[in-house]
């Protein structure tokens, strides 16, 4: 018999399903992404740590888990929502169930609950802290969750960046592990690996970075070294890179003034592309502030006008942050606006080497509209 389970907010409503995945108990921010496909990728994205997903789209699990489609080495977000759990997935590249894939990995999943309704509570009350659980009464929860550390309180960077540095090995034909206990960066894509001779050095500093950004610049011909939060500005420097990648990440900006320090000292030095969270420690470097969005943007379907050519594009995002665009200064602009909201969705400098983007150019999932990004990266680093 399938185990009942329970997914509690912290202001009270209760969602009853069934337990699939890791019979256990997880607590989070409760957050939900709107992309049709792509779960693999949206459990192995650093930028949900500390987050219980919820996945609008009704039917997840119908072509199973992958080799190639991760984009870091193990799942990242605390538990899993959805309407409808598929048991018996249907693909040519399938090695095993969903089930099976958040089990290995300790993390819980609820099914069989009405997505909608919790997406509509979340849009209206806001993302909000909640215990999923296959254990625990509704009271025992709610007593629970007054005891744990807030999600906005917490640095969840230093827990997903990289602890050493690394070369991404684009033309080593390894694919990963199904325990996923494969070395940082040997995971590559057998489709989009290219054979270029790789030129240029560019330095990605990982906040929580998705292995695809790494595979679009080794395609592109880049030579990619990835290394931890914590690294000084004296040690990138000594990599002679020609440009430097700071990574999307999880969490508020807000609580990394050492890191946006290491920014602002690198700024000028070389071509720097922010994504995401890198777009907001840009910001921040020049005395820019950030605030919390309501519930965040997180899905594949999110329209940016650029306003340099007018054009709109269809964005990947996952963020709960944003730009305050009327505290801009030190010579950035706006360069990308939200269709939805009119939040800030880029930056650009007006002198120095220096562009960013709230949403994610490299997709994964979602659409592969905005690629063309890093080769403007690459144009302004040549």
């Amino acid at each position: 018999m399938v185990k009942r389970a329970i997914l509690v907010l912290e202001d009270g409503s209760v969602y009853q399903g069934d337990s699939f995945g890791a019979e256990t108990t997880t607590y989070g921010e409760v957050v939900f992404d709107t992309s049709m496909t792509g779960y693999q990728e949206m459990l192995t994205d650093p930028s949900f740590a500390g987050q219980i997903l919820v996945l609008t789209y009704p039917l997840i699990g119908n072509y199973g888990i992958n080799e190639g489609d991760f984009e870091s080495k193990q799942i990242q977000v605390r538990g899993l929502t959805v309407r409808e759990y598929c048991s018996q997935p249907s693909h040519w590249q399938s090695t095993r169930t969903l089930h099976e894939f958040l089990l290995a990995s300790g993390i819980p999943g609820i099914s069989g609950i009405d997505t909608r309704s919790l997406t509509r509570h979340l849009r209206s009350s806001g993302v909000m802290m909640g215990i999923l659980s296959s254990e625990m009464t509704q009271e025992e929860a709610l007593q629970e969750i007054k005891k744990l550390p807030r999600y906005d309180c917490v640095d969840f960077v230093h827990e997903v960046s990289t602890q050493k540095a690394y070369e991404w090995q684009s033309n080593t034909p390894v694919i990963a592990s199904r325990s996923l206990e494969h070395s940082e960066g040997a995971m590559t894509s057998p489709v989009i690996a290219s054979k270029a001779k790789q030129s240029h050095r560019i330095v990605i500093i990982d906040y929580g970075l998705k292995y695809n950004i790494l595979r679009i610049l080794s395609q592109l011909g880049c030579q990619a070294t990835v290394v931890p939060c914590t690294i000084s500005v004296e040690d990138v420097l000594a990599l002679n890179p020609y440009g430097i990648v700071l990574s999307p990440g999880p969490g508020d900006p807000a609580l990394l003034d050492d890191i946006t320090e290491t920014v602002r000292k690198l700024i000028g030095r070389k071509p720097i592309m922010g994504i995401c969270l890198g777009h907001q420690l840009i910001g921040r470097a020049f005395g820019v502030k950030t605030f919390k969005l309501k519930f965040g943007h997180r899905g594949g379907n999110h329209p940016v006008r650029d306003l340099a050519t007018g054009r709109v594009y269809i964005t990947a995002q996952n963020h709960g942050y944003a730009i305050e665009a009327d505290t801009l200064k030190g010579g950035l602009e706006v360069s990308h606006i939200n269709l939805n909201d009119g939040t800030v969705e880029g930056l650009r400098h007006q002198d120095l080497p220096v562009l960013s983007i709230q949403y994610h150019s490299e997709a994964s999932p979602g659409p592969l509209d905005n690629m063309y990004l890093f080769e403007r990266f690459l144009e302004m680093v040549r």
